[in-house]
């Protein structure tokens, strides 16, 4: 399994970060209808349970916020993509559809509150550290421009930082030839509960992406 490894100086700036990660083969599509059915159940009851001007105190949020604040980021511009999705359910705007990793991406998202990145590991290299994002540094957004990653948090290997719980890069995204993925559930409030998501997270890879070859690992 790839190795994954937390920086201490952003361990010193939040100690309970914590990392759970699945690798796996799986087979992408653009749409699948079973999925789709479960995202829009989970959605329905995430728009009931939660309320716009409550989602910064909600204790998974909250933790993102603050570690982001305690970076000098306005969490208000930067925000984490459990927030991000659950602010535009509570909208009425729905999730995005995009393919069934991204898809399972979200919805894990949204079912644990945590930011979820998803990743195609053969576009990786290397040992893969999430650290604190150096001046300066900066990647093509995916449907965005370039996004500035400087003191935000972010996965990097040897080839420089691809991804961060904000937004991600193109360079490491999930396409229609991806066969290899890395999944990582971003906890930013420790590991109550990150065991049973990562094995939620794997059930939904093995029924709707013929997951095999499934690694997972908890990151400390």
């Amino acid at each position: 399994m790839v190795k994954i490894l937390i920086d201490q100086n952003l361990k010193q700036v939040n100690p309970n970060i914590v990392l759970g990660v699945v690798q796996a083969s799986i087979a992408v599509e653009k749409h699948n209808s079973a999925l789709w059915r479960e995202i829009e159940k989970i959605t329905a009851e995430a728009s009931r349970r939660y309320a716009l001007e409550s989602l910064p105190d909600v204790p998974e949020i909250k933790a993102v916020r603050s570690t982001y604040k305690a970076l000098g980021k306005e969490p208000s511009r930067y925000r984490g993509s459990a927030e991000a999705l659950l602010r535009r359910i509570v909208q009425g705007k729905g999730m995005y559809k995009v393919n069934n990793i991204v898809d399972i991406n979200n919805l894990v998202s949204i079912k644990t509150v945590h930011p979820v990145g998803s990743y195609d590991l053969g576009r990786l290299s290397g040992q893969i550290l999430f650290r604190i994002g150096t001046a300066g540094e900066a990647y093509k957004g995916i449907g965005k421009e370039i996004i500035n990653v400087a003191e935000l948090p972010v996965f990097a290997d040897q080839d420089g930082a691809y991804g961060s719980p904000t937004s991600d890069s193109e360079r490491a995204m999930i396409t229609e030839n991806t066969k290899e993925i890395l999944l990582v559930v971003i906890s930013f409030s420790g590991n109550n509960k990150l065991q049973s998501d990562l094995n939620e997270a794997v059930d939904l890879l093995e029924k709707f992406a013929g997951a095999v070859n499934v690694q997972q690992m908890i990151v400390t």
